[in-house]
């Protein structure tokens, strides 16, 4: 009766319980040897490996069509990338292919508006990033920064902008100007 009630087995649970454990301690595992940068969300590319981590998880666990092994193997197989990607990406090449570069929003009070239409971000957007940071009045934006993981960083205060804080990102002149 309970098999066609749920639509699964004791066994098929048991193999569920099982498969969740196991991925949960390779992730565990894994993560130790990577280090913390594992989960990190410092770049595009360490937000994709995050979202496969995930999903690979799930599948393992909720799946009979992954079995455990071959998950901990693609696990492995993933965490292995993404050091592969980190040591490669202290080269520019390597790093200019898998990395975006962060997009200067607003310089100073002044909203720039071809970098909103680069980075695909609304002036509604802005005033809620904006509203996030505590950010009271225009005049105390130094800069808005669209970050190279999609997070906006709102750079504010009464205190002056060490302008080296922005190198590398895209607009950075507009805040000499």
């Amino acid at each position: 009766m309970f098999d066609k009630w749920l639509g699964t087995s004791w066994t098929e649970l048991g193999l569920v319980v099982v498969s969740t454990v196991g991925i949960f301690l390779a992730v565990v595992v894994y993560t130790r040897l990577a280090g913390l940068r594992s989960f990190s969300k410092m770049s595009t590319f360490d937000f994709a490996i995050t979202v496969a981590f995930g999903s690979m998880m799930g599948s393992v666990a909720a799946s009979p069509a992954v079995t455990l092994p071959n998950g901990v193997v693609a696990l492995g197989v993933l965490y292995g990338m993404q050091a592969l990607i980190a040591v490669g990406r202290r080269r520019l090449t390597i790093s200019k292919a898998v990395d975006n570069e962060p997009i200067l929003l607003m310089a100073g009070d002044r909203i720039i508006e071809r970098n909103l239409r680069r980075g695909k971000v609304t002036e509604a957007d802005i005033r809620g990033k904006l509203r996030e940071a505590n950010c009271l009045d225009y005049g105390d934006v130094r800069a808005v920064v669209l970050e190279t993981t999609g997070d906006v960083s709102v750079l504010h205060g009464s205190g002056d902008l060490d302008l080296d804080i922005l190198r590398g990102v895209i607009g950075h002149e507009e805040l000499v100007e």
